[in-house]
């Protein structure tokens, strides 16, 4: 299999030393394995501390990368979602999640304070959703619909076959669309109960 790889200079720079490769692949994929991270975890710690050892892992082995076999950004993301499920693993309660900032009061009076409210409560409404999901669902939609990667990008990032990614991506869905209503009756069912 070959494959074009924008990194594989810089990777061969590296395998001999040159801080300077090292800095570059950094700068070059540290936002996109943050975002996967902090989805993946919820905790922008820990998801610093993951992408910090995917990066020591990186200088590790850029002396044994295979070229050709795969592209070196896919098997950074794969070092990460590893990362991220054994940090899941490992936790014993599920992380706490940032709702976001309250609305300030005098936004309450703007008119587009209902619309903004609105717009945070189905964002959060679908943070929780994703939440739910099991850990290799919500990995293959981090991957897909955050990260924009393709199926094929992200079933090599999972290491698994497209055709079980795409399961994933299915289940996941199905299983977030059924939350979403469920939550939306029962805050419905709710502002009736406070109507009354």
């Amino acid at each position: 299999m070959s494959l074009e790889d924008p990194d594989i200079e810089d990777i061969r720079l590296l395998a001999g030393g040159d801080a300077a490769a090292a800095s570059r692949l950094v700068l070059r994929h540290s936002d996109r394995l943050m975002a996967v991270a902090y989805r993946m975890t919820g905790a922008r710690d820990a998801a610093e501390d993951i992408v910090q050892e995917a990066f020591i892992r990186m200088m590790r082995q850029a002396a044994k990368w295979e070229e050709g076999k795969a592209l070196f950004s896919t098997w950074l993301h794969r070092v990460t979602v590893n990362l991220c499920y054994d940090r899941l693993r490992k936790a014993s309660t599920r992380y706490e999640q940032a709702a976001g900032d309250d609305l300030p009061e005098e936004a309450a009076d703007e008119p587009a304070a209902d619309a903004m409210l609105e717009g945070r409560e189905r964002g959060l409404a679908v943070r929780e959703a994703l939440d739910r999901l099991p850990e290799r669902q919500k990995m293959a939609i981090v991957l897909c619909h955050y990260e924009d990667l393709s199926n094929q990008e992200a079933a090599e990032a999972m290491d698994i076959s497209v055709e079980a990614l795409e399961s994933l991506l299915a289940r996941a869905r199905r299983s977030m669309r059924k939350d979403m209503k469920l939550a939306a009756a029962l805050n419905d069912e709710l502002a009736d109960d406070m109507a009354e």
